[in-house]
């Protein structure tokens, strides 16, 4: 008897395994990659296998309410959201966001509105509140643009707080009260509508929603927040310091639940680190991480063990240590038999987005040089081809490259304690340091 109940238990929570059908027409698709996303990290979850019509039929084992993206061929992906209903979604490959149409799921159907409706309220109502700061208000057209405005608002309330919340439980549901922009008040002064959104852009965020770790959401309301706080008419300092205030109130809120708080510390710590604000990395260490004992992602603690590091040994003044790495050809090229009046030292990848922008630039300026500096492009792939093809791609050939396929794992990228690509140092003819920079 018992045996027979935990069959038709088994047969029953089969039956409510949920499906996901994909058609992308016009391709050649073979098969896919699937990845569970979380802020700005994506995670392998699994391979989708199409047939000859270009569909897909996949059954999600016990997956995560969440964000997922489907990576197909030539870079193109498309996002959507499992909430534990089926989904059908069919696309064209010559034009995915465009032609994207969600045959099943309301969920991805409100997420989609959700996107559409999200950008014309933000394009219509900064339009619309420009138009309000530059007319007198005893104008008509004042009057109406105001009456305007208090439509597209009540329109956009209207759909994150009754036509999306139909299942209040739901994971949709959830984002969306999250996730919604800020409306101001049309009574707040124009001079103070800034200091009102610092003071509620945060306040519908559900900072203790573990699911909602994987969504865009906590990583898109952050960026939204220290937007508020960022001038470009302050120093670098200045700038940190307004960011640093950003940061508390951000992590304050974010302490109601740990993993939500581990969750947005790393977000920030690795944020930081990309754009070079190490005063704010130090202070979210030593206030945060250290103070409140948050366990950080190893390969981002093992990248601020080295950016300690590296400050420390790899000073301005301080002589450079020497390196053997083999070149296209496969001979060993010693930095100290490069001779220049200067020379640039530069770790980067092929797969960095940054490098693929940065170095061309960076050949547009040698190009100018080449009589007085030379380029020392170390490359941190794995891959040959890839690193060749990069090279030829962007014309570096002129540049001493060089390589041993370790990647991060190479002797020498740990030796100089490279946390991030691309990192440069730049030294006089004696090998010492006369600047240094990474992205």
């Amino acid at each position: 008897m018992r045996f027979i109940l935990l069959l038709l238990i088994i047969t029953i929570t089969d039956s409510y395994s949920q499906k996901l059908i994909v058609e992308i027409k016009n391709s050649n698709i073979n098969t896919a990659a699937l990845y569970s996303l979380s802020g700005e990290k994506n995670e392998l979850a699994d391979t989708l296998r199409f047939d000859n019509s270009g569909k897909c039929r996949y059954t999600f084992p016990n997956k995560l309410a969440g964000f997922y993206r489907l990576k197909i061929e030539n870079n193109k992906q498309l996002d959507f959201i499992y909430d534990d209903e089926d989904i059908e979604i069919t696309a064209d490959a010559n034009n995915l966001a465009g032609s994207l149409e969600v045959r099943k799921s309301e969920s991805n159907r409100l997420y989609y509105a959700f996107l559409k409706l999200n950008k014309a309220y933000k394009e219509k109502s900064e339009l619309l509140n420009l138009i309000i700061a530059r007319f007198p208000k005893d104008d008509e057209y004042y009057q109406i643009t105001g009456r305007r405005l208090n439509e597209i608002q009540k329109e956009y309330l209207e759909f994150v707080n009754v036509t999306s919340q139909q299942n209040p439980k739901s994971f949709i549901a959830r984002y969306i009260k999250s996730a919604q922009l800020p409306v101001i008040d049309q009574s707040i002064p124009v001079n103070a509508q800034l200091n009102y959104l610092k003071a509620i852009s945060l306040n519908n965020v559900d900072f203790d929603d573990t699911d909602l770790k994987n969504s865009d959401v906590f990583a898109n309301k952050s960026i939204e927040y220290l937007i508020y706080f960022r001038n470009p008419q302050l120093t670098k300092d200045q700038l940190e310091k307004e960011f640093t205030a950003a940061v508390d109130t951000i992590l304050s809120k974010a302490k109601v639940n740990p993993l939500v708080y581990q969750h947005l510390t790393e977000y920030l710590v690795d944020g930081f680190r990309k754009f070079g604000f190490d005063k704010i990395i130090d202070y979210i260490l030593d206030n945060y991480v250290i103070k409140d004992d948050v366990c950080l992602d190893s390969e981002l603690e093992l990248s601020i063990d080295r950016r300690i590091k590296q400050a420390r040994l790899f000073k301005i003044g301080n002589e450079i240590p020497l390196f053997s790495l083999p070149d296209v050809s496969g001979n060993q090229v010693k930095l100290n038999t490069i001779k220049a009046d200067k020379i640039l030292l530069i770790f980067y990848s092929s797969k960095c987005p940054h490098c693929g922008e940065l170095l061309p630039e960076i050949k547009k300026y040698y190009e100018k040089q080449k009589s007085t500096t030379k380029v020392i492009a170390v490359s941190m792939d794995e891959n040959k081809e890839d690193w060749l093809n990069f090279i030829k791609i962007n014309n570096l050939t002129d540049w001493v490259n060089l390589c041993d396929l370790n990647g991060w794992n190479s002797p020498v990228v740990e030796y100089y304690y490279i946390y991030a690509t691309p990192t440069m140092f730049l030294l006089d003819k004696d090998l010492k340091i006369i600047g240094k920079d990474y992205k």
